[in-house]
């Protein structure tokens, strides 16, 4: 498994906690050190939709423009805007076999994936 995430998120320090309790094995990506490349997050959004891929919620999205948030139509625009500032994405990101199987992290969503 690997879980991929920004460390300082507390999201994500909830999930890595968690996995450590629970499911032993698993490694961790941090994309603000390790840019994600675009093969990835192109079969990412060939899985989830852009819209729930995104994290509207977060400082990064409500920090940009409008222009910025109004280009954003499509998984391509989605795509290109993620790889230009990865803290756009939900996160974290736990990923089994090549496949997402959480987006976020709730105790009870990894506990029913897991």
């Amino acid at each position: 498994m690997q879980l991929y995430g920004i460390p300082n998120c507390s999201t994500v320090k909830k999930a890595r906690d968690w996995l450590g309790q629970h499911a032993g094995d698993y490694s961790f990506h941090d994309f603000k050190k390790n840019v994600l490349n675009d093969a990835l997050l192109r079969d990412w959004l060939n899985q989830t939709p852009w819209e729930k891929l995104i994290n509207r919620a977060g400082m990064t999205w409500r920090n940009l423009s409008d222009a910025e948030k109004a280009s954003v139509q499509s998984a391509d625009s989605a795509r290109q805007m993620m790889l230009a500032k990865p803290s756009l994405i939900k996160r974290p990101v736990l990923v089994k076999d090549g496949k997402i199987v959480c987006l976020g992290f709730t105790e009870a969503s990894y506990k029913a994936q897991l």
